[in-house]
């Protein structure tokens, strides 16, 4: 069994985005298994497991993760990760591997190709509303795939904004209001809130939107007004309904799993897609296992291993 450190070298972010694209192309052709992710609630927070099995790839396991909100304050991360990979005709496991870096990484691919095939335009104006590591690695990652010529940022905490703003280097980047924000090409959201932030006012036609916050019951960022307005893409039609940003408005009869227009990997094989130019889409995240187990692969090509014991 061998265990990786979650600090590799060599991650290529347009490999790590070509191997979440295929994954979720298998997903939309029905070639995988993987249940819902299961929640398990704590006092301060939550964690969950995520078991997938990639064909394609050849790889198996699960991944443990957790959310605590307030972990910054303690100077942890508020998600980390650990990733089980098993041995496919015995069931060993076969590597151990920290996930916490490898999460931000295929959660901003995940982002990235949504916007390869929902943005508007190939040179954007890019909205952030949060500041947070998943929001670097959605910049990373979809700057991959489309040109980002701007950058508007917000944040509840207009310090954090501005640090943001001061990092970003080679792209404009503004600390602003975020109905400011909102008036973009493409506009992704990041945060953990269990009250919409986004209104459906601020947003005009033709905007892609990244809805990545909601990844719990209970949350959401995004007016449900808006939800209305748009073409409403899922990663899994399971797990939006139970964890993702349309997770409240059903279960408060203002929107319907029936409203939803597909998933991502039935744009990516060409069963769905933007119909017009004028028209809002919404790619709604929760993070799939298969993600994981994709990154993991690569992970497991390119890291540095130690080799350890295993009965």
């Amino acid at each position: 069994m061998k265990y990786y450190t979650g600090t590799e070298k060599g991650l290529n972010l347009k490999e790590v985005n070509r191997a979440v694209e295929q994954a979720f192309a298998d997903h939309g052709k029905d070639l995988v298994q993987m249940p819902p992710k299961i929640y398990v609630t704590l006092p301060q927070g939550d964690f969950r497991t995520m078991p997938a099995y990639l064909p394609s790839l050849g790889i198996a396991g699960v991944k443990i993760v957790n959310v605590h909100p307030d972990n910054p304050a303690r100077g942890l991360p508020t998600v980390m990760a650990l990733t089980v990979i098993l041995d496919i005709p015995t069931g060993k496991p076969e590597a151990i591997i920290n996930a916490t870096h490898l999460t931000d990484l295929r959660t901003g691919a995940a982002g990235a190709v949504a916007c390869k095939y929902l943005s508007p335009k190939k040179e954007v104006v890019l909205g952030l509303v949060g500041t947070g590591r998943q929001a670097q690695a959605q910049v990373a990652a979809i700057g991959q795939e489309i040109t980002i010529n701007e950058i508007l940022v917000w944040s509840r905490n207009p310090v954090h904004a501005e640090r943001f703003s001061t990092d970003i280097q080679g792209i404009q980047c503004h600390s602003t209001s975020i109905e400011r924000v909102c008036d973009c090409d493409v506009l992704v959201t990041t945060t953990p809130s269990k009250t919409p932030l986004v209104m459906s006012g601020w947003v005009h036609e033709g905007t892609h939107i990244n809805a990545i916050g909601a990844d719990a019951p209970g949350k959401e960022e995004l007016e449900p007004a808006l939800l209305s307005r748009a073409s409403v893409f899922v990663d899994d039609m399971a797990q939006a309904v139970h964890s993702g940003e349309i997770n409240v408005p059903i279960q408060k009869g203002l929107f319907s799993k029936e409203k939803v227009a597909g998933t991502l990997g039935e744009i990516i094989i060409g069963k769905k897609g933007r119909k017009r130019q004028s028209e809002i889409t919404i790619f709604d995240s929760t993070g799939l296992a298969i993600q994981d187990l994709a990154i993991a692969k690569i992970a497991m090509m390119h890291g540095t291993a130690i080799v350890l014991p295993f009965a």
